[in-house]
């Protein structure tokens, strides 16, 4: 292996394991990509990277200047990483309902750190559409002050981008194309739309599933008894450009909704019995692939994303 000119560099690549354990008793195999492995510890790594070498590439960013993103946690980490390599001022905007740790670990990086205060009403650890349209507000409000490159997770191709060209091209050479199910819990749709188009070009049995909040289905066009859930990354309760009527044409087979219990007790069963220590969107996807194994895909191949990492969430209920 070559010796790499910045730790920008060994973001993906990530390996694949079969859970074995976690499977023993149903038929059909469950493999998990881990993401957590990247620099930052997380999938949002790749989104990171790919959005501003495409930024760098078409001029849309310039040498020195300021880079404005809203996160939860996850984008900001990776692009502080990346930020930090490159020489860009980076700012981080993100509610106070999501982790300390994530604010933490972005500050450690260089990252300006900016913290909006949640909607009346919101609890902490629980992030709500709401809670993001104040922090898009202030993000806004920063990249027009500071003249900065606005990131933009959730409009910026290059986040679908990072999926279709580098996980999804992952997951397909890693496996064979041995693998009939992809599905993941939804946050910007990035990884979704990227994955999901790339793995259906190249096999068209495949069958990709959407992963919710059992008390947020939004996506699915479900009433929605309480936006505040504990899943933490995503289950925002928004119109996501990526998941538009235009983008999702076709990529959709289904609609699978968890409760917080349910994640939460999948992400211990992970750490636990597998030796993977993950955050709640990781529970999410586990405790939605485990239903249907039971179910409706019995005897198939379903593949998902460890999103990223448990220590990103230690003063959370997720593991007390």
């Amino acid at each position: 292996m070559r010796i790499l000119s910045g730790v920008h560099e060994a973001i993906g690549n990530t390996p694949i394991v079969e859970l074995s354990r976690l499977t023993k008793e149903l038929s059909g195999r469950l493999l998990a990509k881990l993401e957590y492995l990247n620099p930052g510890f997380s999938k949002k790594d790749r989104a990171a990277l790919q959005i501003i070498t495409e930024a760098e590439d078409s001029g849309e960013l310039s040498p020195g200047q300021t880079v404005v993103e809203l996160t939860s946690g996850n984008m900001g980490t990776g692009l502080a990483i990346v930020c930090a390599v490159k020489a860009y001022p980076f700012v981080a905007v993100m509610s106070t309902g999501n982790s300390i740790e994530r604010a933490r670990m972005m500050k450690a990086l260089g990252a300006e750190v900016i913290l909006v205060d949640q909607a009346w009403g919101s609890v902490p650890g629980q992030v709500s559409g709401e809670d993001l349209k104040l922090v898009e507000a202030r993000a806004q409000t920063i990249t027009k002050e500071r003249g900065a490159f606005r990131a933009d997770q959730f409009l910026n191709r290059g986040n679908v981008h990072s999926h279709e060209y580098g996980t999804a091209q992952e997951i397909w050479e890693q496996t064979d194309g041995a693998i009939d199910v992809f599905l993941d819990f939804v946050g910007s749709g990035g990884t979704f739309i990227g994955c999901a188009k790339a793995l259906k070009a190249r096999k068209a049995s495949m069958r990709c599933y959407v992963v919710e909040p059992a008390s947020a289905p939004y996506l699915a066009g479900q009433p929605i008894t309480n936006p505040h859930h504990k899943i933490q990354g995503g289950g925002y309760s928004m119109n996501l450009r990526f998941m538009e009527a235009e983008e999702q044409q076709g990529l959709i087979d289904g609609y699978l909704h968890v409760s917080d219990d349910e994640a939460i007790m999948a992400a211990r069963d992970l750490a636990r019995q597998e030796g993977i220590f993950a955050g709640f969107s990781t529970g999410a996807n586990i405790a939605a692939a485990l239903r249907v194994l039971r179910t409706t895909e019995q005897g198939s191949t379903v593949l998902f994303t460890v999103n990223d990492s448990g220590l990103k969430y230690l003063s959370t209920d997720l593991y007390i």
